[in-house]
């Protein structure tokens, strides 16, 4: 026998004790690895599931978020036309009052600007007057001094008198 080859016996040996190993083996080990071999299989496909899930979620959540920011958007011009009529609305009324309380004001300061002129004419008219009977009295006393040219105002506010 050399070295190299093995003896009948001895290959005999090997393979009764690789028979009775991997009847071991087969008998309580093959199972339980067998077993969390698929243990881990089935776990690395749930876990693989579970993140498609979890993809699939996130990119709904996404799709919504993106949704509700558009409807946000949308709103809030809304709001923002919304609120830009009411200010326009506002500021249109506050114009109109405006003109209209100062077209009040205009008329009411030319109607006292107009009764104060009457107001003024009337005095100016009372002063005219009273300024024309002042000066007649001062001038019928320097002429009325005499008695003739008493007579002959008598006799010319006759004749006019007559004739009217």
């Amino acid at each position: 026998m050399g070295i190299i080859e093995p003896g009948i016996g001895l290959l005999f040996w090997m393979t009764l004790t690789f028979v009775i190993l991997l009847f071991l083996l087969a008998k309580f080990a093959w199972k339980p690895i067998v077993n969390a071999v698929n243990e881990r299989e089935a776990s690395i496909v749930d876990a693989l599931n579970q993140a498609k899930l979890a993809k699939k979620e996130m990119e709904d959540l996404k799709a919504d978020n993106e949704r509700i920011i558009r409807e946000a958007k949308i709103e809030r011009d809304a709001i923002l036309k919304e609120a830009r009529e009411i200010k326009d609305r506002i500021v249109g009324e506050a114009k109109d009052a405006a003109k209209t309380e100062g077209d009040k004001m205009i008329d009411a300061a030319r109607q006292t600007i107009q009764a104060e002129k009457n107001a003024a004419m009337a005095d100016i008219k009372t002063q005219i007057g009273t300024l024309s009977v002042n000066i007649a009295e001062s001038i019928l006393k320097q002429k009325l001094d005499n008695s003739e040219a008493q007579n002959e105002l008598v006799q010319n506010y006759l004749n006019k008198s007559n004739l009217n």
